[in-house]
């Protein structure tokens, strides 16, 4: 108990550092393009946080999150720039379209398993990409959005500086995070998993499985949605290519690198893979083989991602130490093995 207590201590400290960290980081960050790096690795994480409710929670691999991820963006941009809505009004009619998409593309999807509900969910993906690409009339075609302006004040707080848009994109990243790990430690949690384990099973537990994967779609979606908002309003210009698969697959290896299932795996993995790619903005062309080559070696090596093989090496250390207490614990002292050899002679 004492040591389990300790452990969680440590745990809330390391929460409690992480937290101050990303408050500080504005003021301690050598320049603005790392803030900028990091609030766009931030709104990706929302996203990915929404991928890996589908993926490490329910089992379903989905390749259409950068299809409502664009929705979203475009939804919010749209509202913003045409009907001159405010960003607070846009973001949750973009969460709300978004969810609702995802939900209709759920009932059609998830009649199929396997791969050809994948093959189905990147078609879907693909034609969100296309009308984003064509409708000229409506999206700008491949001119995209531009102008999309930045988020109205809220009483004295304002959002035009850098380090004001930060700090709005970490708000919205902590809400994700607290519900993600509250739905993952609920009941609601544990039906997903059920159903990743095995869908016939859940069945005959009387778990609705239709209606619990459409809840997880639609709660991915959602919080994908709220990025692409978010990402409209920081960014300013939209283009059909943050609706492309090649985002979806950079969703998909930010949460392979950080570990699905896990609360902190598509946020590590994320801000990894971001450090990376700035990294290797000298050899731009040959970015997707470094991360192939990473990809490779974490699938076969981590195949819990980085947080996984941190929890894995956390379980065996604890499981080291307490093995050696209970051998310690069963060892004679040097009092008692005098004793016993003075009954030998006796």
């Amino acid at each position: 108990m004492k040591s389990t207590n300790q452990s969680s201590k440590v745990k809330y400290i390391g929460y409690l550092a992480v937290f101050a960290l990303a408050i500080a980081f504005p003021y301690i960050s050598p320049n603005r393009y790392y803030l900028t790096v990091v609030t766009l690795g931030f709104i990706y994480a929302i996203a990915v946080y929404g991928l890996n409710l589908i993926v490490g929670y329910l089992g379903q691999l989905s390749l259409a999150q950068a299809g409502f991820f664009g929705m979203g963006a475009y939804t919010s941009g749209l509202l913003s720039l045409k009907l001159g809505l405010s960003f607070w009004l846009s973001l949750p009619i973009a969460a709300a379209s978004t969810t609702l998409l995802a939900l209709l593309v759920g009932l059609i999807s998830f009649r199929t398993r396997g791969h050809y509900f994948v093959i189905l969910t990147l078609c879907i993906g693909v034609i969100i990409h296309l009308v984003i690409e064509k409708w000229d009339s409506l999206t700008g075609g491949v001119r995209g959005l531009i102008g999309i302006p930045i988020p109205t004040s809220i009483g004295p707080i304002s959002f035009k500086s850098l380090e004001s848009q930060y700090y709005l994109v970490l708000a919205f990243l902590l809400l994700t995070i607290f519900v993600m790990s509250r739905i993952a430690s609920s009941l609601v949690g544990r039906t997903f998993k059920s159903i990743r384990n095995s869908e016939e099973l859940a069945a005959t537990l009387g778990i609705n499985v239709m209606k619990s994967k459409l809840l997880a779609f639609g709660i991915a979606a959602f919080f994908t949605g709220i990025a692409g908002a978010l990402f409209s309003s920081y960014i300013r210009f939209l283009g059909p290519e943050i609706a492309s698969t090649h985002l979806t697959f950079e969703f998909l290896l930010f949460l392979l690198i950080g570990g699905q299932a896990t609360i902190a795996g598509p946020l590590v993995g994320t801000l990894l893979a971001s450090g990376i790619t700035e990294s290797l903005q000298f050899m731009q062309e040959y970015r997707m083989v470094v991360f192939g080559a990473l990809l490779i070696v974490i699938v076969k090596f981590f195949p819990g991602g980085l947080v996984g093989a941190t929890k894995s090496l956390k379980a065996k250390l604890e499981k080291r130490v307490n093995q050696g207490k209970k051998s310690g614990t069963n060892l004679p002292s040097k009092g008692e093995s005098h004793a016993a050899k003075n009954r030998g002679f006796n």
